[in-house]
């Protein structure tokens, strides 16, 4: 009974160890194939980029165009300035506008592409000269929940003077 028992914690063991090292083999190769894609870069200012991080997508129209390379403090205008890898075959109009999206309430964050009107394009290593940053919902949610409280009188709650 007791072999039993250790042969079956063996195999229990090896199994775990065996889909740890491929869940690792499966991250590398990933991060691999991120940093390793090509096309041009690009550059876009933002006043807030939370939760957008170097891998997060570049998507244009939901289609993922690109990915995010490098994001950095410009100590200039105390911006982040963050680095786009845009594939190749996608040319963007000059007058086009960058924007952090989010995939909902707990879902991440990406870099959202409005394609402007312009017959010029974005250039390699050129900048999007229109974006908008991401949005503070906690704070947004203070804003509203402050606004309906101050709509109310004070002395709708209060106790009768005595």
């Amino acid at each position: 009974m007791a072999a039993r028992e250790q042969a079956l914690e063996t195999i229990v063991g090896a199994a775990v160890v065996a889909s740890a090292l491929s869940f690792l083999i499966f991250a590398f190769t990933s991060v691999r194939e991120a940093s390793a894609s090509s096309g041009y870069p690009v550059v876009a200012k933002f006043e807030r980029v939370d939760g957008v991080a170097v891998g997060s997508d570049v998507r244009l129209s939901g289609v993922k165009v690109g990915a995010v390379s490098n994001i950095e403090l410009d100590p200039q205008t105390y911006q982040a300035k963050v680095r786009l890898t845009i594939a190749p075959a996608v040319k963007i109009p000059s007058d086009s506008i960058a924007k952090i999206s989010s995939d909902g309430l707990l879902g991440g964050a990406y870099v959202s592409l409005e394609p402007g009107s312009e017959t010029e394009m974005l250039k390699s290593g050129g900048e999007f000269e229109y974006t908008r940053g991401s949005v503070d919902l906690l704070t947004l949610l203070m804003q509203v929940v402050s606004s309906t409280g101050k709509s109310e009188s004070p002395e709708a709650g209060a106790a009768p003077a005595q």
